[in-house]
């Protein structure tokens, strides 16, 4: 079977067994709610608990996903092929959102001391070079790799000398890896000429004014709210309405930051979020309603995976007045 991949790869002109399974994986057969967490299991080896985090879902609602999906492939005899070469832009899509959930969970792991995790965002930043390579005219594409670049760029400044989380506002920029930010500055601005904007490039260009911001001292916080209005009106998620409330703090206060975040508040998959509780902790603090905060960082502390973050967490609700 493997040498039969690896023909059909090579007659695609896709340059990695690996990635010619994500694009077989993106039949438009298969739903295209579970197309991407099927990647994820059946290419890149993640389990059900890794993958239902990614798409804010519980463990045991994935597990039933992949198996119903698995079970629907086989029983309409699906063809699980490597797709011809003028099929890949129509599968892109997806095969992106695989990669990028893939480096997200690489992306816990800052200090870069659990190996698996370390090497998956690697992985993940290595096939989204070989899709660019592959289809040099995709912006999204590049928008990703971009994308994660930055994020990547920044992994050594998230801890301290003590191993302890140090947020973005407190890093260092001297120790920003700066030929990361220039590549990726490079390939937004070669996106920005396709003339089809998407998501990636959206947050690609917002990871971009953080580095400006951060290297310039020039408050850019309008502009950023200005590209996560965008994103929001392009993608719905409730993710990027936490991060917009954020940034909505920053320029219109703490108030109207709650306002904007209670929109999303209600949806379920929040419940389990521990962004969601230690950005609504941090913006209940701002605004003075410190009990309240209380209990949101204690939410968020049960539920944060990495000791170092609920150590700042910890401290940060140490820190509110009795």
């Amino acid at each position: 079977m493997t040498e039969g991949f690896d023909a059909a790869a090579a007659d695609a002109e896709i340059p990695d067994q690996r990635l010619a399974l994500l694009f077989a994986c993106a039949h438009p057969a298969i739903d295209v709610r579970i197309r991407a967490p099927l990647m994820l299991q059946a290419v890149l080896g993640l389990d059900a608990a890794m993958i239902a985090s990614a798409f804010l879902v519980s463990p045991a609602t994935m597990g039933q996903r992949l198996v119903r999906a698995k079970n629907t492939i086989r029983h309409a005899g699906i063809p699980f092929r490597i797709p011809e070469r003028e099929e890949l832009p129509e599968r892109l899509e997806t095969v992106l959102d695989a990669i990028y959930a893939a480096f997200a969970e690489g992306w816990v792991d800052a200090a870069g001391v659990d190996m698996a995790r370390r090497d998956l965002a690697e992985e993940a930043v290595f096939l989204c070079r070989l899709v660019t390579e592959l289809l040099p005219s995709e912006p999204e594409a590049m928008g990703l790799l971009a994308l994660m670049l930055h994020a990547e760029a920044r992994r050594q400044a998230r801890r301290n000398v003590d191993a302890g989380y140090v947020p973005l506002a407190e890093q260092d920029p001297a120790i920003w890896n700066a030929h990361m930010i220039d590549e990726a500055e490079a390939l937004l601005f070669r996106a920005s000429y396709l003339g089809s904007i998407g998501r990636y490039q959206l947050e690609a260009a917002i990871q971009s004014a953080h580095v400006y911001r951060c290297r310039t001292g020039r408050a850019n916080w309008a502009e950023v709210v200005q590209l996560y209005d965008a994103l929001l009106a392009l993608s719905g998620s409730p993710v990027v309405a936490i991060n917009r409330a954020l940034a909505i703090a920053e320029t219109d206060g703490a108030g109207a930051a709650l306002d904007a975040i209670q929109e999303v508040a209600a949806d379920a998959r929040l419940a389990e979020y521990q962004p969601y509780w230690a950005a609504r902790a941090e913006l209940l603090a701002k605004a003075g309603a410190h009990g309240e905060a209380r209990h949101a960082y204690e939410i968020a502390i049960g539920l944060e995976r990495d000791a170092s973050v609920r150590r700042f967490l910890q401290q940060r609700q140490a820190a509110l007045a009795p």
